[in-house]
C-alpha cells in the first residue's frame, strides 16, 4: 500500500496549533472526521488516547506515529501534522515532537495496519527526509515530499 492511498493533501496540517498531546490528537482526528463524516470524533479520539495510555507513540527524533484500530471502518485513514516549535508528546527520547503521522485502521486488519506503520516508520527514519518536511513551506510541499519519498521507497522495494 502506498501512502498516497491513505493520505491526501487536505489531510496535512503544516503548522499544528496544539500545545499538548491531547490537542495534537484532536487536531489530527478532526482532519480524518472531515473526510468521512460517518466517523464519530469522540470515539476515534478515545482510540488514540487509550493507545497513548499504553505507552507513547512518540518514537524519538522528533517523530510520533499515533495509531489505533476502529470498529466499523473498512479502510485505513491517515493525517499528518507538523509543529515547528515542537510539542511534548512524552517521546521515548524526552525531546519535543515535530512530525506527527496519525494512522487509523479497521479493527480486523492486523497485517495491513502493521505494514503501513512499518512503512511510515521507515520513511521517517531518513534524517534528510525529516529535514525536508520541516523546511517545507506549505501543505502542498509537505504532501509532495511525502508522496515522492514513498514512491522512491516503492521502487527500492522492487
Amino acid at each position: 500500500m502506498k501512502i498516497a492511498d491513505i493520505l491526501s493533501r487536505d489531510s496535512v496540517i503544516p503548522e499544528l496549533r496544539s500545545k499538548n498531546k491531547r490537542e495534537v490528537l484532536e487536531e489530527l482526528v478532526n482532519v480524518i472526521v472531515e473526510k468521512d463524516c460517518s466517523l464519530n470524533k469522540e470515539e476515534l479520539l478515545e482510540v488514540f488516547l487509550e493507545r497513548e495510555r499504553l505507552g507513547s507513540t512518540g518514537i524519538g527524533d522528533g517523530i510520533a506515529i499515533p495509531h489505533g484500530k476502529l470498529k466499523n471502518i473498512d479502510t485505513l485513514f491517515a493525517s499528518f501534522g507538523r509543529s515547528i516549535e515542537g510539542i511534548d508528546f512524552e517521546s521515548m527520547d524526552g525531546k519535543p515532537t515535530h512530525i506527527f503521522f496519525l494512522l487509523v485502521a479497521p479493527e480486523n486488519s492486523a497485517g495491513i495496519h502493521l505494514k503501513t506503520l512499518a512503512r511510515i516508520s521507515r520513511l521517517l527514519k531518513d534524517s534528510f527526509f525529516r529535514k525536508n518536511l520541516m523546511e517545507a513551506r506549505s501543505e502542498e510541499e509537505i504532501f509532495k515530499n511525502i508522496i515522492e519519498r514513498d514512491e522512491k521507497e516503492t521502487h527500492l522495494e522492487k
